[in-house]
């Protein structure tokens, strides 16, 4: 019994040793070297990496008006595209075919991208928003069907505060490819009236009535020169254009205080403005 089970034994041993290569050493060591190579190209790569990110920002940052956020995305995406490089290499040393593995991610890329189409364009829209700056944070735009204050421009959407404090996130591919309204573009703004007074009145009083009021509108820029001049004979009025500027901040209380001047003014001074003729027809008729 126990010569047989030495037997067996010496049997399976040999049958294992015919297996195993004569230079199995070498290979190990072969082996042993490329692992070696492999990490250190991955190591010393992954510096060179760090390295030529961290130089990149640092120009990019130099770079007057260039946003922080798309800093950090293009420093996202060298970072990443550089690894991929340096993984492959690292790969290629152990001998592994890389060949297959450009495929898989080229096929895979193909696949994200479709999946992510309307991501991309959104994307896209955001880089191009970034650095063409058709507005910025604080900006009173009109854009995609929406008129907020800008309070956010991210790479994927915008966000728009509305007058009446309603939050709306706008794509940003919606935002380019559609006409985009920057109120804020500019210091000074032009406020545009059209005045109608009655055929009755007298043209010459109405004008230097309204162009008393307009220069005396503190908020008023009058260097830049003012309007008053009949711009209509209307079916019912004779009409004065009425231009004026200010500073964009005070757009909006120049035009409803003038507004409202016009109207308590000519009411003291007994000038008309007549209802349109389509109103008067109504109420002649009830």
């Amino acid at each position: 019994m126990e010569k047989e089970l030495e037997n067996n034994i010496e049997t399976i041993t040999k049958d294992i040793s015919s297996y195993i290569p004569d230079n199995i050493v070498e290979i190990i060591g072969g082996y042993a070297f490329s692992l070696l190579m492999a990490l250190l190209i991955f190591v010393i790569g992954k510096w060179f990496v760090n390295k030529i990110v961290s130089l990149l920002g640092k120009v990019l940052r130099k770079v007057n008006g260039m946003d922080e956020t798309l800093v950090r995305f293009l420093e996202n995406i060298v970072y990443y595209v550089l690894l991929i490089v340096v993984i492959l290499t690292a790969l290629g040393k152990l001998g592994v075919e890389t060949t297959s593995f450009l495929a898989i991610l080229g096929a895979a890329g193909l696949a994200v991208g479709l999946a992510l189409k309307d991501s991309l364009g959104n994307f896209a829209s955001g880089v191009m928003i970034i650095l063409f700056k058709p507005f910025k944070v604080g900006d009173l735009v009109t854009a995609a069907g929406v008129t907020g204050s800008v309070s956010e421009v991210g790479i994927f959407n915008s966000v728009f505060i509305t007058a009446d404090n309603q939050k709306i996130i706008v794509p940003n591919g919606a935002i380019t490819s559609g006409t985009i309204t920057n109120v804020n573009a500019f210091d000074t703004r032009r406020v545009d009236l059209i005045v109608g007074i009655s055929y009755d009145d007298d043209i010459k009083k109405a004008k230097d009535i309204l162009t008393s009021i307009i220069s005396s509108n503190e908020k008023v820029i009058l260097d830049k020169g003012i309007t008053v001049a009949v711009s209509e004979l209307a079916d019912s009025s004779v009409n004065f254009v009425v231009r004026a500027w200010t500073k964009t901040p005070d757009y909006w209380d120049v035009k409803f205080g003038l507004t409202e001047t016009i109207k308590t003014t000519f009411d003291k001074e007994g000038i008309s403005i007549p209802y349109p003729q389509q109103d008067v027809h109504h109420y002649n008729k009830d």
